[in-house]
């Protein structure tokens, strides 16, 4: 049988280790999809519902596994779609892949349908690496060097494919000039610093009194080292969103996010540390960090153009987290003096009874939303997958979900996109069939694209091992996050013309679609909504008629935020009578008299 191009790129992306490919069918690649079926199940076709959702998938494949993630489109606004997700990974640095058709190749340059420039198009978000082919002995080099250039530089590639070039016959590479001959593999090689790099950031560790640590997603696969130095240097351990499994929150000196969606012990101990290491992280936000040259810092990444660029650090180490730090352990002394650890742990043990006491304070409204994850953490199995949306269910995410050590939790980070939860969570239970899967999600990106993806979940469930993949949707009829940093933010009361959003019975439609759907409206139940939806023997969608009133505090309230949430209610807010009353003296008492804004 003839093999055509459409094949070979099948069996080449087999060859490269691709099992599944996340994606919405089209014309533009038919001979694709054609070879895909020829295949016969050799790479698994997930049809998505919208390809944005594909290439979230493929982005929260690379997460959960480590491996190439690829997602596949048509021509035209196919591929305009796959953007955002294709942002996502490349914001987060995931290796990924995407493939796209073209038209026929005579068309080109025509103002003919669908024609698009995909190539100047994708040049931002997979600059590393983006190419159309033109003729079929090009596709062996260009499938090699794409996949080698995504795994080895954590980028995303795309590659653009002329549906007419799909049914040709594969013709390899002649042996003459001006041709190729690839070949397939990669192994990401180990990354270790100099040893007298080592030794100078030994140096100025050995040498903090009070030494923090923050964790990012380059940590989540060095968490016995992270731990071992931890203990060395008496330290306290704050983590970035894209770091929260890094690791469990019982240890006590780990203080939990880092941020505005952070905790009040982060805070504390970013800006009472003399020291501070930093660990695959990108953490934007520098107001949360030490004052420049409040601390000294080192740091280490596998990335070098992410070294020193959040805090001016002292010793910059370009290395794997977990090499690095197994050969930095020899080198640093035991900190025999407690002090510092011992605050630490006593402002954490504070916090976690604040916590329960605000996510136990009764709502005005429906449910405190901050109840629904305090209730989940002790339940959660630890073999759980988790997943966040953007929005306020972030914060709830951040603070309240205790991590136990072998959970995978992940969100859209450097993008934070509203929509990546649920296909996230799809993914995350594609790669992970036999774990729980567990997506948080706001009524907003519920309905922005999350909700259609609930039909992929109906139609490939019965494959799964374990059937448990619940969604908990806050329906609180309010795009919240942005509501709340209008108030406190910019001092403007809710705008309901922007923020109200209606109300859908979202458990009635999981219903509708074969899934179990489970309806809160009473705190009290929550916790035996999630005892019923991990025990389910079918996916659920939790609704969770959630009060909108319910702020997500940041850890450190500026005078300048209390003036603006007091005057939001002065200028006559809409829900002003609704606010938690409690809540608001939580914004308005923290910034006591006289005290400076920072």
């Amino acid at each position: 049988m003839t093999t055509t191009v459409g094949d070979f790129l099948v069996d080449r992306l087999f060859t490269w280790g691709v099992r599944r490919i996340y994606g919405y069918p089209g014309d533009g690649i038919n001979g694709i999809l054609g070879a895909l079926n020829r295949a016969d199940g050799k790479i698994e076709f997930i049809q998505t519902r919208h390809e944005e959702m594909a290439a979230f998938m493929a982005s929260a494949h690379a997460k959960f596994t480590g491996e190439l993630g690829v997602c596949i489109a048509t021509s035209g606004p196919g591929a305009a779609h796959l953007l955002t997700g294709l942002y996502d990974a490349r914001m987060d640095h995931m290796p990924v892949l995407a493939i796209t058709g073209q038209q026929a190749r005579a068309s080109l340059g025509g103002h003919y349908q669908q024609e698009l420039d995909l190539c100047s198009m994708f040049k931002d978000v997979a600059g590393a690496f983006v190419q159309q082919a033109s003729v079929p002995s090009q596709i062996r080099h260009l499938v090699d060097r794409a996949i080698r250039t995504a795994l080895g530089e954590r980028k995303v590639a795309a590659l653009v494919l002329p549906n007419d070039l799909q049914d040709l016959k594969y013709e390899p590479p002649a042996r003459k000039h001006g041709t190729l001959h690839s070949g397939v593999g990669y192994r990401a090689p180990k990354t270790v610093p100099y040893s007298d790099d080592l030794q100078r950031a030994a140096d100025v560790l050995n040498a903090g009194k009070k030494v923090a640590i923050l964790v990012g997603a380059g940590a989540l696969q060095a968490t016995d080292e992270v731990i071992a130095v931890a203990e060395k240097l008496g330290a306290g351990v704050a983590k970035a969103l894209l770091g929260k499994a890094a690791l469990p929150d019982d240890l006590p000196y780990v203080t939990g996010s880092i941020g505005l969606l952070g905790t009040e012990p982060s805070y504390k101990l970013m800006m009472e540390c003399d020291t501070l290491l930093m660990i695959g992280s990108g953490f934007p936000y520098s107001e949360f960090l030490p004052k420049e040259g409040a601390a000294r810092g080192v740091q280490i990444d596998i990335k070098p153009d992410m070294l020193s660029i959040r805090y001016p650090m002292e010793v910059n180490l370009v290395g794997d987290s977990a090499e690095t730090l197994r050969a930095l352990l020899p080198l640093l002394q035991q900190n025999a003096d407690r002090s510092w650890r011992e605050d630490i742990e006593g402002w954490m043990a504070d916090w976690w009874k604040k916590l329960e006491k605000r996510a136990l304070e009764p709502a005005t409204k429906g449910v405190n939303p901050q109840r629904t994850v305090w209730e989940l953490s002790p339940r959660v199995p630890a073999n759980a997958i988790v997943t966040s949306d953007s929005g306020s269910c972030a914060n709830w995410y951040a603070r309240d979900l205790k991590v136990k050590r072998g959970m995978m939790c992940s969100l859209s980070g450097g993008l934070a996109s509203m929509g990546a939860a649920v296909p996230y969570a799809i993914a995350a239970k594609f790669a992970h069939p036999e774990r729980p899967v567990i997506a948080l999600v706001g009524d907003g990106a519920m309905q922005m694209n999350n909700m259609a993806e609930l039909i992929t979940v109906a139609k490939y469930w019965k494959k799964w091992s374990d059937p448990r993949w619940i969604c908990m949707v806050l329906n609180n009829e309010d795009l919240n996050q942005v509501t709340w940093e209008q108030r406190v933010m910019n001092g403007d009361p809710k705008f309901e013309a922007s923020q109200d959003i209606p109300s859908v019975p979202y458990h009635r439609f999981a219903e509708l679609i074969g899934l179990r759907g489970l309806y809160v409206d009473d705190a009290e139940r929550m916790a035996a909504v999630w005892d019923e939806a991990l025990a389910s023997d079918r996916p659920v969608v939790i609704e969770v008629k959630a009060d909108p009133n319910v702020p997500p505090l940041p850890p450190h309230i500026t005078l300048h935020q209390a003036k603006a949430f007091a005057t939001t209610l002065f200028e006559g807010d809409p829900n002003e009578r609704s606010i938690i009353v409690d809540t608001a003296k939580q914004v308005l008492g923290a910034v006591l008299p006289g005290h400076k804004d920072e």
